[in-house]
Protein backbone atom coordinates (compact mmCIF):
# COMPACT_ATOMS: atom_id res chain seq x y z
CA UNK A 1 0.00 0.00 0.00
CA UNK A 2 1.30 3.55 -0.75
CA UNK A 3 2.27 5.53 2.33
CA UNK A 4 0.64 9.27 2.59
CA UNK A 5 3.02 11.81 1.69
CA UNK A 6 5.42 13.46 4.35
CA UNK A 7 8.37 15.44 4.21
CA UNK A 8 11.34 13.76 5.26
CA UNK A 9 12.48 14.90 8.80
CA UNK A 10 9.28 16.07 9.67
CA UNK A 11 7.26 13.04 9.84
CA UNK A 12 8.24 11.67 13.76
CA UNK A 13 10.93 9.42 12.81
CA UNK A 14 14.49 10.44 14.45
CA UNK A 15 17.42 12.64 12.53
CA UNK A 16 20.63 11.63 12.84
CA UNK A 17 23.11 14.28 14.77
CA UNK A 18 24.38 14.68 11.96
CA UNK A 19 21.11 15.76 9.99
CA UNK A 20 21.27 11.99 8.05
CA UNK A 21 17.09 11.19 7.60
CA UNK A 22 15.59 8.11 7.20
CA UNK A 23 12.71 6.67 5.02
CA UNK A 24 10.80 3.62 6.06
CA UNK A 25 10.14 3.29 2.42
CA UNK A 26 13.65 3.25 1.43
CA UNK A 27 14.11 -0.34 3.52
CA UNK A 28 11.06 -1.91 1.90
CA UNK A 29 12.27 -0.66 -1.67
CA UNK A 30 15.48 -0.07 -2.04
CA UNK A 31 16.05 -3.75 -3.15
CA UNK A 32 13.38 -4.16 -5.94
CA UNK A 33 14.65 -0.97 -7.37
CA UNK A 34 17.99 -2.01 -7.42
CA UNK A 35 17.28 -4.97 -9.05
CA UNK A 36 15.83 -3.67 -12.32
CA UNK A 37 18.49 -0.81 -12.44
CA UNK A 38 21.48 -3.12 -12.11
CA UNK A 39 20.08 -5.03 -15.11
CA UNK A 40 20.92 -1.95 -17.28
CA UNK A 41 24.16 -0.73 -15.56
CA UNK A 42 26.07 -3.91 -15.47
CA UNK A 43 29.07 -3.63 -16.89
CA UNK A 44 28.77 -0.08 -18.02
CA UNK A 45 30.14 3.21 -17.01
CA UNK A 46 29.22 6.66 -17.10
CA UNK A 47 26.96 9.43 -14.94
CA UNK A 48 23.66 8.56 -13.70
CA UNK A 49 22.02 11.32 -11.84
CA UNK A 50 18.94 11.00 -9.62
CA UNK A 51 16.53 13.53 -9.33
CA UNK A 52 14.74 13.82 -6.13
CA UNK A 53 16.99 11.78 -3.68
CA UNK A 54 14.63 12.63 -0.77
CA UNK A 55 17.10 11.40 1.93
CA UNK A 56 20.16 10.21 0.17
CA UNK A 57 19.78 6.53 1.12
CA UNK A 58 18.90 5.20 -2.22
CA UNK A 59 21.89 7.27 -4.01
CA UNK A 60 24.32 5.80 -1.29
CA UNK A 61 22.80 2.08 -2.04
CA UNK A 62 23.22 2.16 -5.98
CA UNK A 63 26.97 3.54 -5.65
CA UNK A 64 27.95 1.12 -2.62
CA UNK A 65 26.59 -1.73 -5.39
CA UNK A 66 28.07 -0.05 -8.80
CA UNK A 67 31.36 1.57 -8.18
CA UNK A 68 32.13 2.20 -11.48
CA UNK A 69 29.31 4.24 -11.88
CA UNK A 70 28.93 7.96 -11.04
CA UNK A 71 26.44 9.24 -9.18
CA UNK A 72 24.87 12.67 -9.28
CA UNK A 73 22.25 13.28 -6.21
CA UNK A 74 19.68 16.07 -6.89
CA UNK A 75 16.74 17.88 -4.43
CA UNK A 76 15.02 20.93 -4.38
CA UNK A 77 14.19 20.79 -0.43
CA UNK A 78 16.52 21.89 2.01
CA UNK A 79 16.20 19.56 4.66
CA UNK A 80 16.61 16.83 1.88
CA UNK A 81 19.53 18.37 0.58
CA UNK A 82 21.18 18.22 3.86
CA UNK A 83 20.29 14.58 4.52
CA UNK A 84 22.13 13.57 0.92
CA UNK A 85 25.39 15.96 2.16
CA UNK A 86 24.96 13.55 5.81
CA UNK A 87 24.33 10.37 4.11
CA UNK A 88 27.19 11.05 1.24
CA UNK A 89 29.86 11.95 4.25
CA UNK A 90 28.25 9.23 6.21
CA UNK A 91 28.99 6.27 3.81
CA UNK A 92 32.89 7.80 2.24
CA UNK A 93 31.97 6.41 -1.08
CA UNK A 94 33.97 8.00 -3.99
CA UNK A 95 31.61 7.48 -6.93
CA UNK A 96 29.12 10.20 -5.43
CA UNK A 97 29.15 13.45 -6.03
CA UNK A 98 28.16 16.44 -4.27
CA UNK A 99 24.23 17.03 -3.87
CA UNK A 100 23.02 19.70 -6.66
CA UNK A 101 19.62 21.75 -6.03
CA UNK A 102 17.38 20.84 -9.07
CA UNK A 103 14.51 22.94 -9.89
CA UNK A 104 12.82 19.96 -11.54
CA UNK A 105 9.95 22.45 -13.03
CA UNK A 106 12.79 24.01 -15.23
CA UNK A 107 13.44 21.93 -18.22
CA UNK A 108 17.41 22.77 -17.68
CA UNK A 109 17.27 21.73 -14.07
CA UNK A 110 20.02 23.76 -12.76
CA UNK A 111 23.07 25.76 -13.73
CA UNK A 112 25.81 22.94 -12.66
CA UNK A 113 24.07 20.75 -15.72
CA UNK A 114 24.76 23.80 -18.22
CA UNK A 115 27.96 25.84 -16.76
CA UNK A 116 30.14 21.99 -17.11
CA UNK A 117 30.64 21.81 -13.11
CA UNK A 118 28.05 19.19 -13.65
CA UNK A 119 27.47 15.53 -15.81
CA UNK A 120 26.62 15.86 -18.75
CA UNK A 121 25.69 13.10 -21.48
CA UNK A 122 24.04 10.66 -18.51
CA UNK A 123 23.78 7.32 -18.91
CA UNK A 124 20.48 7.22 -16.87
CA UNK A 125 18.12 9.48 -14.54
CA UNK A 126 16.32 7.70 -11.53
CA UNK A 127 13.14 9.28 -10.52
CA UNK A 128 11.14 7.84 -7.42
CA UNK A 129 8.26 9.35 -6.21
CA UNK A 130 8.24 12.34 -7.14
CA UNK A 131 6.06 13.46 -10.26
CA UNK A 132 2.40 12.30 -8.26
CA UNK A 133 3.37 15.02 -5.13
CA UNK A 134 4.20 17.75 -7.20
CA UNK A 135 2.63 19.12 -9.97
CA UNK A 136 2.57 18.32 -13.99
CA UNK A 137 4.90 21.25 -15.15
CA UNK A 138 7.58 18.86 -12.83
CA UNK A 139 7.01 16.15 -14.86
CA UNK A 140 7.34 18.12 -18.00
CA UNK A 141 10.52 19.54 -16.94
CA UNK A 142 11.82 16.05 -15.54
CA UNK A 143 11.44 14.17 -18.81
CA UNK A 144 12.37 17.53 -21.09
CA UNK A 145 15.77 17.36 -19.14
CA UNK A 146 16.15 13.96 -19.45
CA UNK A 147 15.66 14.50 -22.98
CA UNK A 148 18.16 16.83 -23.14
CA UNK A 149 20.89 15.34 -20.73
CA UNK A 150 20.42 11.84 -22.02
CA UNK A 151 23.01 9.96 -23.75
CA UNK A 152 22.10 8.34 -27.09
CA UNK A 153 21.65 4.79 -25.10
CA UNK A 154 20.41 6.42 -22.00
CA UNK A 155 17.56 5.63 -20.09
CA UNK A 156 15.17 7.03 -17.70
CA UNK A 157 13.43 4.89 -15.02
CA UNK A 158 10.75 6.33 -13.07
CA UNK A 159 9.50 5.00 -9.99
CA UNK A 160 6.01 5.08 -8.44
CA UNK A 161 2.41 3.97 -7.70
CA UNK A 162 0.64 4.65 -11.80
CA UNK A 163 -2.57 4.31 -13.25
CA UNK A 164 -3.38 2.08 -16.66
CA UNK A 165 -5.48 3.55 -18.94
CA UNK A 166 -7.68 5.80 -16.63
CA UNK A 167 -7.69 2.80 -14.12
CA UNK A 168 -6.19 2.46 -10.65
CA UNK A 169 -4.20 -0.57 -10.32
CA UNK A 170 -5.15 -1.36 -6.39
CA UNK A 171 -7.29 0.34 -4.25
CA UNK A 172 -4.91 1.67 -2.12
CA UNK A 173 -3.81 3.43 -4.79
CA UNK A 174 -6.97 5.35 -5.12
CA UNK A 175 -6.87 6.30 -1.82
CA UNK A 176 -3.66 7.40 -1.64
CA UNK A 177 -4.51 9.56 -5.00
CA UNK A 178 -7.98 11.22 -3.34
CA UNK A 179 -5.34 12.04 -0.26
CA UNK A 180 -3.26 13.80 -2.37
CA UNK A 181 -5.58 15.43 -4.22
CA UNK A 182 -7.41 16.78 -1.03
CA UNK A 183 -4.25 18.30 -0.38
CA UNK A 184 -2.94 20.18 -3.76
CA UNK A 185 -5.28 19.55 -6.49
CA UNK A 186 -2.17 19.41 -8.81
CA UNK A 187 -1.37 16.50 -7.17
CA UNK A 188 -2.32 12.79 -8.07
CA UNK A 189 -1.11 9.56 -8.97
CA UNK A 190 -0.67 9.91 -12.97
CA UNK A 191 -1.96 7.71 -15.41
CA UNK A 192 0.92 5.28 -17.49
CA UNK A 193 -0.62 6.72 -20.82
CA UNK A 194 -0.43 10.53 -19.91
CA UNK A 195 2.90 9.91 -18.93
CA UNK A 196 4.00 8.17 -22.17
CA UNK A 197 2.15 10.59 -23.99
CA UNK A 198 4.92 13.46 -22.70
CA UNK A 199 7.73 11.08 -23.01
CA UNK A 200 6.93 11.01 -26.77
CA UNK A 201 6.78 14.23 -27.04
CA UNK A 202 10.49 14.81 -25.88
CA UNK A 203 11.66 12.19 -28.69
CA UNK A 204 11.56 9.41 -25.19
CA UNK A 205 9.84 6.03 -25.87
CA UNK A 206 8.07 3.65 -22.86
CA UNK A 207 9.92 0.62 -23.77
CA UNK A 208 8.85 -1.38 -20.35
CA UNK A 209 6.54 -1.02 -16.84
CA UNK A 210 8.09 -2.91 -14.45
CA UNK A 211 5.74 -4.12 -11.52
CA UNK A 212 6.90 -3.67 -7.81
CA UNK A 213 5.86 -4.23 -4.85
CA UNK A 214 3.02 -2.04 -2.71
CA UNK A 215 1.30 -1.79 -6.36
CA UNK A 216 4.21 0.52 -7.83
CA UNK A 217 5.69 0.46 -10.77
CA UNK A 218 9.02 1.27 -12.54
CA UNK A 219 8.45 2.79 -16.40
CA UNK A 220 11.59 3.03 -17.97
CA UNK A 221 12.27 5.15 -20.77
CA UNK A 222 14.78 5.53 -24.04
CA UNK A 223 14.90 7.40 -26.57
CA UNK A 224 13.12 7.07 -30.03
CA UNK A 225 14.66 5.07 -32.64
Amino acid sequence: MAEFVVEFGKDGRPIEADGRLDAAAFHRNHAPIWEVLQKFLAGKSGDVLEAGSGTGQHVVHFASHAPDIIWWPSDFNEAHLNSIAAWRAHAGLPNIRPEMRIDLSDPTWCPQMRDGSGPSDLLAVFCANVIHIAPWRVAEGLFAGAARYLRSDGRLFLYGPFKRDGKHTALSNAVFDTSLRDRDPEWGVRDIEDVSSLATGVGLALIEAVPMPANNMILVFERRA
